[in-house]
């Protein structure tokens, strides 16, 4: 994983690493409290708000490593 640090303030990739690294805080805190919680429907939405965040994080990864077409 880079390392915002490493790119320049003017760089949008800085600005990718550090909203990518909220989001998997999210994405880890929402996966916690599925097992803190009872409520089966409250369960499904956090982990279906986990998996879709894991896409958010994946699509930044792409745009940092300019691995997709789309991205280059």
């Amino acid at each position: 994983m880079a390392d915002q640090k490493q790119y320049p303030d003017t760089d949008p990739r800085h600005h990718a690493l550090k909203i990518k690294a909220m989001l998997n805080d999210t994405l880890q805190h929402m996966r916690m409290d599925v097992a803190r919680v009872d409520d089966p429907k409250a369960k499904a939405l956090f982990e279906t708000s986990a998996e879709v965040l894991n896409g958010l994080v994946a699509a930044y990864e792409h745009f940092e490593q300019r691995s997709e077409p789309g991205w280059q």
